[in-house]
């Protein structure tokens, strides 16, 4: 994983709220916060001017990266020997999911952004300038529904967009993305909306001939019971003096909930098992609530007997693989 773009990014927004009142920027994170929580589709774009992009890019861009970016790696962990050549971000807006691919895959790219906020692309192309990687990106204004084209490419990504269509133009996004792209990865919230898209997203991309890479282990129904949970990780995201305006508190961080799908038409090398909980550590045991390859859910409970295992599963993390990887 490469560290500079995320430290580059954060320089880059650092002074996009100057000249922008307080106040309005408050305003606008509001608004934002409910249309991005899926409670709205629309046709038309959400960001609508200078005013709403600052504050969606000062606001969310460092949770959409943070978020983008867990979900890339845990994928690039399915396929150590590949690197996408190119890359298509639809609705990708301000581009913070062209940063996270940046960060986990080194090096310049043909990079695409399609989104329908002309404003959004502006700032996304200026933020961008900062990246020597990302320089020669071409940001395209386009339709993002029923008549969206995506050009050949290596990898598509679709982050924080389903939400915001509805049913008809999400599956045509899908079934664009996985006509064009060799691996297709798809982030929404981490909520029970958010979950139930990317499952519908994830079905389309199965019957188009897709294999699941990750979360899953396995390309088989989700064993989670509809409507008695729902598959979600979470990611740490440092905490902007908007934030810290908008939500009050004193926390250095917050949590970014998110839930994701990677697919590829290429061999990939799924997880064994993935922690789909927060561990619970306790006196001498770890618990681990594990979606595994059959399909289906199991609590792993591990103690000090476990020697090694027992230090690993005090390590691990949640939306980890599991086991680790045997050291030689």
């Amino acid at each position: 994983m490469n560290v500079a773009p995320a430290e580059t990014l954060r320089s880059a927004l650092a002074g996009l709220l100057d000249g922008l009142p307080p106040k309005a920027a408050s305003q606008a994170v509001e608004r934002l916060i409910a249309n991005y929580r899926g409670q709205t589709p629309t046709h038309t774009p959400i960001l609508r001017d200078r005013s709403d992009v600052v504050a969606y890019a000062a606001y969310r861009m460092p949770a959409t990266f943070e978020a983008v970016r867990a979900a890339l790696d845990a994928f690039a962990d399915t396929v150590p020997e590949w690197s996408p050549a190119s890359h298509v971000d639809v609705g990708g807006g301000t581009g913070a999911a062209t940063w996270a691919v940046n960060a986990t895959w080194e090096g310049a790219r043909p990079v695409t952004v399609l989104d329908w906020a002309e404003p959004a692309l502006a700032l996304g192309r200026e933020i961008a300038a900062a990246n020597p990687e990302l320089k020669s990106a071409e940001w395209h204004r386009s339709r993002i529904g029923a008549a969206l084209s995506i050009e050949s490419t290596d990898l598509v990504t679709v982050s924080y967009v389903l939400g915001e269509l509805t049913a008809a133009d999400r599956a045509s996004v899908v079934d664009a993305a996985a006509s064009a792209a060799r691996a297709v990865v798809i982030i929404e919230p981490g909520t029970p909306d958010g979950y139930a898209r990317v499952i519908e997203a994830r079905d389309r991309l199965i019957g188009a001939g897709f294999r699941i890479a990750a979360p899953c282990p396995h390309s088989a129904g989700c064993p989670i019971v509809p409507g008695e949970d729902w598959c979600h990780f979470s990611a740490r995201v440092s905490r902007s003096s908007l934030h810290r305006q908008v939500k009050g508190g004193s926390l250095p961080y917050e949590d970014e909930k998110f839930s994701y799908v990677a697919a590829t038409r290429f061999p990939s090398d799924p997880a064994p098992s993935r922690v789909v909980r927060r561990p619970q550590i306790r006196k001498g045991q770890v618990l681990l609530d594990l979606c595994e390859t059959e399909p289906s859910l199991r609590r792993e409970t591990v103690t000090k007997r476990h020697g090694l295992l027992y230090r690993a599963a005090r390590d691990a993390d949640w939306g980890d693989a599991w086991p680790p990887p045997q050291e030689d």
